[in-house]
């Protein structure tokens, strides 16, 4: 019998954790609680939505919120805070007019009440403009922070002060109209991404690199030369190509999943005539399999083997690699994409209890999974038997046809997880193991509708350690190395915790990685809203 999570009963409220709070652009002192190791010296950098309105409009998803960054910087056991809302031109002309003029995932800009009616009406025939608000992630292109989100423009950074710098457009580098907000990194500095292009030849997605940085000491300027597209994907369907948020690399491969969350390229064209937002032509279509692209990372050649799997639908990725001609794909899935559109700002303040209760049972839940591709398949390969022999795996994949292969998965949890209503924003030792064989990786819970716990997973043991404590919301788990380090899990892990029950009572937690208990905390009385992404930006 299927094991599932069990129902939840009488959930709390969050609304206070997706309202508009303010920027602290100064920074300003924490109380520290414990110990906070001294050789921990940068900046733990966050990004999410901040502000949720402007005059009368209010937003309606929570992806669509104004990107509002923040900072604790962390020297000599010392913690200080700040926050800045992001000076995007979606911000600025938003805050200029005091109302919604620029469209976002699930809210459409509606025509300016003071044209006529002719104007007002001819409006709605036009497509428009991709947003800048870069609320999802803080990534790194040749040494240069930048915020991202999953259209064009991302907006460079200054990772001290928070300054928003220039916007900048990968359409102008590349042949691409978007890219993910998730980069991968090689150990040679080299950045690489995921993008969309369409045009008369149909959609595709492509492979980009993005080469180490080579700036001249004094530039100051986004630098994206020698930026190339190494391989142009063709949708299996191109009216109905697949929304991704992220893709998976190893040491020799780049492998985009295409899963049957599917953009309805007509709606799409029609959606602002209709006036429906971007959220309302993502469908979720499991009469799609999910297909595996795998591309060679140094060479662009795609593979001409089509992996394929039963339907599921995967936001993140935990770690890709290699292992005895194999490739081990380790990712967080779910089996019913609609999740996504589900996250409305109607949704997420529902009142507590019954209601709450209701729309979260009524969700699916994300769990690890690993997925497990031979790279040796050939016109000899034997069909219909498990080309999988790699030890304690039960993933399988089977040969069924000239060039076809057909994957199922290998479940990294035990029944344990359940009670943590599974598991989302994983993180990894990523310096040191990524793209390499590992133990250990790091994720939220999600008992609640946002995650309420902090898990360390062991893929030995399928166990896992916990931090959770009624009330509090943690934020993605990352793991900084500790100097020197010999064993995996030598370091810390960093969350930001937020608390719908008391007024401006969040902290920056940090655990010992391998104990997973409590080190320290550094208390800083504002208000945070529940966030996206983040990283650790190491000082030397």
């Amino acid at each position: 019998m299927l094991k599932k999570c069990p129902l939840a009963m009488g959930l709390e409220d969050i609304a206070p954790l997706v309202r508009t709070v303010e920027e602290i652009p100064e920074p300003i002192t924490t109380v520290i609680k414990g110990n906070i190791p001294s050789w921990i010296n940068g900046s733990f950098l966050r990004n999410g939505p901040g502000k949720f309105e402007f005059g009368k409009d209010n937003f309606n998803h929570w992806f669509d919120g104004m990107a509002l960054m923040h900072r604790f910087y962390i020297h000599d056991g010392e913690v200080t805070y700040s926050s800045r809302f992001l000076r995007s031109d979606s911000y600025v002309r938003n805050s200029e007019k005091d109302r919604i003029v620029v469209c976002e995932f699930g809210t459409m800009a509606m025509p300016d009440p003071c044209k006529n009616f002719f104007s007002r009406f001819l409006s709605r025939f036009k497509i428009p403009k991709a947003t800048d608000n870069a609320s999802v992630n803080f990534v790194k292109y040749k040494g240069d922070y930048y915020v991202s989100t999953e259209t064009n423009y991302m907006r460079r950074v200054d990772p001290q002060s928070l300054e928003t710098k220039e916007k900048v457009d990968w359409s102008e580098y590349i042949a691409v109209n978007s890219a993910t907000a998730h980069p991968h990194y090689d150990r040679e500095g080299a950045s690489y991404n995921m993008g969309n292009s369409y045009g008369k030849g149909g959609f595709f997605y492509n492979i980009i690199r993005v080469p180490p940085p080579e700036k001249v000491a004094g530039e100051d300027k986004a630098d994206f030369s020698g930026a190339q597209v190494l391989c142009s994907i063709p949708a299996s369907d191109s009216r109905k190509p697949s929304y991704y948020h992220s893709f998976a690399m190893s040491e020799n491969y780049v492998v985009f999943i295409e899963q049957p969350i599917k953009l309805d390229l007509l709606k799409f064209m029609l959606f602002r005539i209709q006036g429906k937002s971007f959220d309302k032509v993502m469908t979720w279509e499991p009469q799609y399999d999910t297909i595996f692209h795998v591309v060679h990372r140094h060479t662009g050649e795609q593979s001409k083997v089509k992996y394929s799997a039963p339907p599921m639908f995967t936001l993140h990725q935990i770690n890709a690699y290699e292992d005895k001609g194999f490739l081990v794909m380790d990712m967080c899935c779910g089996d019913d994409g609609d999740v996504i559109g589900d996250f409305t700002l109607e949704n997420l303040r529902r009142g507590p209890g019954e209601e709450m209760d209701k729309f979260y049972n009524s969700m699916c839940r994300n769990l690890p999974r690993r997925y497990v591709l031979p790279l040796t398949v050939t016109d000899d390969t034997p069909s219909d038997q498990n080309l999988v022999t790699l030890p304690f795996c039960q993933a399988t994949a089977v040969k069924t046809g000239c060039g076809k292969v057909c994957i199922c998965v290998c479940e990294l949890y035990d029944e344990e997880l359940f009670q943590y209503g599974g598991l989302e924003f994983p993180q990894i030792n990523y310096a040191h193991y990524n793209a390499r064989p590992y133990r250990y990786y790091y994720a939220c819970g999600f008992g609640h509708l946002f995650s309420d716990s902090l898990l360390k997973m062991d893929l030995e043991t399928k166990k896992l350690k916990a931090w959770r404590h009624p009330g509090l919301f943690p934020s993605e788990p990352v793991f900084v190395p500790a100097p020197n380090a010999t064993e995996e899990d030598d370091g810390v892990v960093m969350s930001i915790i937020i608390t719908p029950r008391t007024e401006k009572s969040t902290f920056l937690l940090v655990l010992d990685a391998k104990t997973f208990t409590e080190l320290g905390r550094a208390e800083v009385p504002v208000n945070i809203p529940f966030g996206t992404h983040g990283v650790f930006n190491e000082m030397q």
